[in-house]
């Protein structure tokens, strides 16, 4: 009884690493203006048939090994002739001899396949060929490859199959609103930075006082923080009148959204610039 207590003390405590059965293995990859990342565990033959016994034709397959294999985009992408949002999304699949079934499932959340399948959660699905390999891979293995710059495969290898899901990007679309946004100049955000900048760093004031205009101006409801800004800049340019009216505009907007620090702030600067309060320094 002795040694076995002594023996099964030493198994629990053991601190032995061991390399994992199936590693994993997280690509990162941008094609066009999306990025993508593919994490995944990679299982290996080990001298087994794979496809039709390991993984039996025609039954859900997590893709993988351990955790779900899960895929991740930071734009939305085309697959399936599906717009498919930006996110994470689990990978599962179908292997046949000539063809697999791909699904993208929007819980990645499981452990390997979903206890209960939710065909609501597929966002997408491809019937993708198998395409036979004249030689053995050993170890499972996903890549984005066939790259251009609207375009890509998620391709899939194990055993000697070949099995290509093509991506769609938004490529075109996202430089042609990126051109649009440039050549129509810079917006209120752009404008509301470049003035406060100008103000806390001392430099030109007549620019600062031309660009929190902009952005006011750009604004379709501007916030009180603009006008705080707008106050301060006009001060610091002489403006007095101006500046107290942008401020009272200020302190009725802090007002209305409980903000109690610009309500403080535009209070006391209204009394120093009409007079009725000395500036502390």
């Amino acid at each position: 009884m002795l040694v076995f207590v002594f023996a099964f003390t030493l198994t629990v405590n053991a601190q032995v690493k061991t390399p994992q059965a199936s590693t994993s293995q997280t690509i990162t990859q941008t094609v066009g203006l999306t990025n993508i990342e593919l994490s995944y565990s990679r299982p290996s033959m080990k001298g087994r048939t794979i496809f039709g016994n390991l993984v039996p034709y025609s039954e859900l397959w997590r893709t993988g090994a351990n955790a779900n294999t899960t895929i991740s985009f930071d734009e939305n992408v085309m697959i399936g002739g599906k717009i498919i949002k930006a996110g994470t999304y689990a990978i599962y699949t179908k292997p046949n001899m000539t063809s697999w079934e791909v699904y993208f499932y929007s819980d990645a959340s499981n452990s390997g396949t979903p206890k209960k399948w939710d065909s609501e959660k597929v966002v997408a699905t491809v019937k993708a060929n198998v395409v036979p390999l004249s030689f053995k891979i050993e170890t499972f293995t996903l890549q984005i490859d066939d790259i251009t710059n609207d375009s890509a495969n998620l391709g899939m290898m194990w055993e000697n199959v070949y099995v290509a899901v093509p991506i769609r990007f938004m490529t075109d679309s996202q430089v042609t609103q990126n051109i649009a946004s440039v050549m129509n100049g810079p917006n209120s955000g752009d404008y509301y930075t470049s003035a406060v900048y100008y103000l806390n760093t001392d430099k030109d004031i007549d620019k600062a006082k031309m660009w929190i205009d902009k952005a006011i101006e750009m604004s379709e409801n501007p916030a009180f923080w603009y006008y705080r800004q707008q106050s301060l800049i006009y001060a610091k340019y002489g403006d007095k009148k101006g500046a107290i009216k942008a401020a009272k505009e200020s302190l009725k907007l802090a007002k209305e959204a409980g903000n109690n620090d610009y309500v403080a702030l535009n209070t006391e600067s209204i009394s120093i610039w009409e007079g009725k309060k000395t500036l502390n320094k």
